[in-house]
């Protein structure tokens, strides 16, 4: 295509109906007929980024490959299209509002009132097109958190309406709305999919698109309705009804012929229906999936999104697997010597999960002890890992105040801490996006990986302290993944264990439909072997 095409999702009625989900498949749609799409998400949040918010709020911090702390959205996205995303890939309120203020500094508006209109909106809009300048993407699909009447929201609204005014027949916006079912009347309601689009046209938008999110199938009568009052054409109202797992929801869409009327709108002869042949067998494995293998997730965040790229990865591992899985979150906070027993019972393999900070940190050192001592498939991941350093390093080395230097500052025995030699690669002390490591001939990650060297994602600051790595080697757990650079530690295992294996940095996040990562295929077959 000569010219970039720009698609803007928009929610209404209420929040989490599913914005990213939407985009994704749209995403996916149109790569399979060939196009390269990128997804970005705008957050209507002041925080320069999710890095501080609090996981049980928030959701999980995703990680980009260039170190940049995103919305968990961005999961879905490389999940969906098997594409990485950026830094540019998400922006935030705070980081708009932040780049203005800087020039504002630098004297670059000439002395001139700073106004939301024109000056955020501009930069906005800035942000909206600068992938577009790449000349690399026929398709920008642009998700705007929140819900239409946001006052948070307001300044992206206006920069689509400026936008779709601007490009034309580039531009279409897809609004995703809610239709409930009231029980005691036995009918679905449409009048908040009217309302919230009236909220819209009021800014000066009008949907190209509508999307019906709904727990029941919707009749034809009722989209022709919604249509007639949103001023929106017949075949250009779907519905996106509940669905056993996200993943279908490609499917969904296309059997309502979505790509096709996108294209159309767009002016673009549709052409043949992709068959999504990889895609739809994944979906049949996971269909045909009757066996259970139960994974225990310890961790200190009640929220699943917490955790989201360990359940996703963890999933399509288990689906590759032939297994359906039942992830269990065993609370890191409620664990103990005395009941580990009880609470791990039942479960196949344990990950053990990353985070920060001392609370519930005592629990998962003794999950990781009650596993090796018990032969339970176990997967530590970043602070994971760096708990069953410190338990091997209190109960095999007999260093009994043996603790992270994050933990204690004042331990005598520091098996974690934060290492000179990563400075070099450390902003704010944070170790961040894609790092080298080389694997240890004869290990079980090298097995694993089928490679000499790899690329993972990291979001820590505390490493494996070396001075201690000959002892902990010596002992038996075997530090098999090298940083070449630095020589950092980046994952360790224990060779005589049935699978046990931690790792510094977040292999979640490189795990996707088509192609789910090693470690967890690996992880998730040894869990069944102890079923």
């Amino acid at each position: 295509m000569a010219e970039t095409k720009y698609i803007f999702v928009t929610g209404g009625v209420a929040s989490s109906l599913g914005k990213g989900v939407i985009s994704s498949s749209i995403g996916k749609l149109l790569q399979a007929r060939g196009y390269n799409v990128t997804i970005q998400k705008f957050d209507p949040y002041i925080n320069i980024n999710p890095g501080t918010l609090n996981p049980n709020e928030h959701g999980e911090c995703y990680v980009t490959i260039d170190g940049h702390e995103a919305d968990l959205d961005l999961g879905h996205y490389e999940r969906f299209l098997g594409v990485n995303m950026t830094k540019a890939n998400n922006i935030t309120t705070g980081r708009i509002y932040k780049r203005v203020i800087d020039r504002e500094r630098r004297g670059e508006y000439h002395g001139k009132t700073i106004q939301v209109v024109p000056h955020i909106t501009d930069e906005i809009k800035r942000n909206v097109k600068s992938l577009g300048t790449t000349s690399q993407f026929d398709f920008i699909i642009t998700e705007i958190g929140g819900t239409v009447g946001d006052i948070e929201s307001l300044p992206y609204m206006e920069s689509v309406r400026q936008l779709k005014f601007e490009l034309g027949r580039n531009a279409l916006c897809v609004h995703l709305t809610y239709v409930p079912y009231l029980a005691a009347a036995g009918e679905l309601k449409t009048k908040p999919t009217q309302h919230s689009v009236q909220k819209l046209q009021s800014l000066g938008i009008q949907p190209d698109v509508l999307v019906l999110r709904t727990e029941h199938e919707l009749p034809e009568d009722l989209k022709k309705k919604t249509a007639l009052f949103c001023n929106v054409d017949e075949n250009a109202v779907f519905q996106s009804i509940d669905a056993s797992t996200i993943y279908e929801v490609p499917v969904l869409l296309q059997n309502q012929s979505m790509d096709d009327i996108i294209l159309r709108k767009f002016g673009i002869n549709p052409g043949p229906k992709p068959t999504l042949g990889p895609w739809k067998e994944f979906l049949d494995l996971r269909a045909k999936a009757t066996e259970e293998v139960h994974i225990g997730l310890v961790g200190k965040y009640d929220l699943q999104d917490a955790y989201k790229s360990i359940f996703e990865a963890s999933s399509q591992a288990a689906t590759y697997n032939n297994r359906k899985l039942k992830m269990h979150f065993i609370n890191s906070e409620n664990i103990t010597k005395e009941n580990v027993a009880e609470q791990l019972a039942g479960m196949n393999g344990i990950i053990i999960g990353p985070g920060a900070g001392q609370r519930g940190i005592e629990g998962k050192n003794i999950a990781a002890n009650y596993t090796r001592v018990n032969n339970i498939p176990t997967f530590g991941i970043c602070l994971g890992m760096q708990c069953m350093v410190v338990e091997f390093a209190r109960n095999v080395l007999g260093l009994a105040d043996a603790n992270s230097r994050e933990m204690n500052e004042t331990t005598p025995n520091n098996v974690v801490d934060i290492m000179e030699e990563a400075k070099v690669h450390l902003s704010d002390t944070m170790r961040m996006g894609n790092f080298d490591c080389a694997l240890i001939d004869g290990s079980k990650l090298k097995e694993i990986y089928g490679a000499n060297c790899i690329q993972e994602r990291h979001h820590h600051r505390y490493e494996l302290n070396n001075k201690y790595k000959e002892q902990l080697e010596a002992a038996g757990l075997k530090c098999v993944g090298i940083n070449p650079d630095t020589k950092l530690v980046e994952a360790v295992e224990v060779a005589e264990h049935p699978w046990y294996i931690g790792v510094q940095y977040y292999p979640q996040y490189n795990s996707t439909v088509l192609k789910p990562h090693p470690l967890f295929l690996s992880f998730i077959k040894a869990a069944i072997e102890n079923n």
